[in-house]
């Protein structure tokens, strides 16, 4: 039995150049071309009549299916076609035509997206059922997307104060030390892939995990200035993939108190690209420091 076609429709407050270039490179289509919960750790996409239109997407299991076909129509900036093959556990299981339109609603764009099926494999008849909730949530992150890349670059300063009851030397250890670091700085959410640490005026730090999703994220600084025992200054850039989300100055400050030492965090940060804000990172930032203290 033939799956059903689905249409589905959504309203973005851009024009339709704008919503038609987040189709064009293999970077952003990665960015939003998958439903809520899955990942596209790999995109090829060759924006031309006949060119490549490939995705990896990545299912919350950590199981991968290839979307792998071509561009049938490209017609800037109101219509996209293009079929693809769907394989899974390395055998394909169906195919999808997908025809994209794009109409101008005053300063908005209707972007409307028509699929029909062809089933390659019976035992997948049901696959395609989801398809119609997949691509709301997929809708979603393009909504996202578009606006992302049109917001300019935001500023932000945050200071945190703690406490601690251990000493200056063993709160200082857990910034400059690479193994008593790496004890905090670190998530079970991802694998590292690279974790380097030279702490000196000019040395670098670059820490790199995999996510369970497929995402990449890179940290990058290097230490400006280092007083053992009582300040760190690094200046230090945030990566996810390979597009850089943030760039920041950080100032870690040490003092002993009459019950153990206080910690003082300074941070200016420029957030690029809409990807993150002083809050968000102010927010993560604290999460770090109750790390330290379970640590410490």
């Amino acid at each position: 039995m033939k799956p059903e076609p689905i249409e589905i429709s959504r309203l973005f407050d851009a024009p339709p150049v704008r919503v038609f270039a987040a189709w064009a490179t293999g970077e952003r289509v990665a960015r939003w071309f998958s439903p809520e919960g899955c990942s596209v750790p790999k995109a090829e996409i060759d924006f031309r009549p006949g060119g490549i239109f490939a995705v990896v997407m990545r299912h919350p299991d950590g199981q991968d299916s290839l979307c792998r076909g071509a561009f049938e129509e490209v017609t800037p900036p109101s219509r996209l076609a293009f079929t693809m093959q769907v394989e899974m556990g390395g055998k394909p299981r169906f195919r999808v035509h997908t025809l994209v339109d794009f109409a101008a609603e005053g300063e908005k764009t209707r972007m409307t997206v028509r699929q029909s099926y062809d089933l390659l494999d019976a035992d997948y008849a049901a696959a395609p059922a989801g398809a119609r909730e997949g691509w709301r949530t997929t809708l979603d992150k393009l909504a996202q997307e578009i606006a992302r890349a049109e917001a300019p670059a935001s500023h932000g300063m945050f200071s945190i104060v703690r406490e601690f009851p251990q000493p200056p030397a063993a709160l200082y250890r857990a910034f400059a030390d690479p193994k008593a670091k790496a004890r905090w700085f670190a998530s079970e959410e991802w694998t590292p892939l690279a974790r380097e640490m030279d702490v000196r005026v000019g040395g670098r730090e670059i820490l790199k995990g995999l996510w369970k999703s497929g995402m990449v994220t890179t940290f990058e600084a290097v230490y400006l200035d280092v007083v053992p025992g009582e300040r760190l200054v690094y200046a230090y850039s945030l990566l996810i993939d390979a597009r850089k989300i943030s760039v920041s100055l950080a100032t870690v400050e040490i003092a002993a108190t009459p019950g153990g030492s206080r910690l003082k965090i300074t941070e200016q940060g420029v957030f690029l690209d809409g990807y993150e804000d002083n809050g968000a990172r102010e927010h993560g930032t604290r999460e770090l420091v109750e790390r330290i203290a379970q640590t410490l």
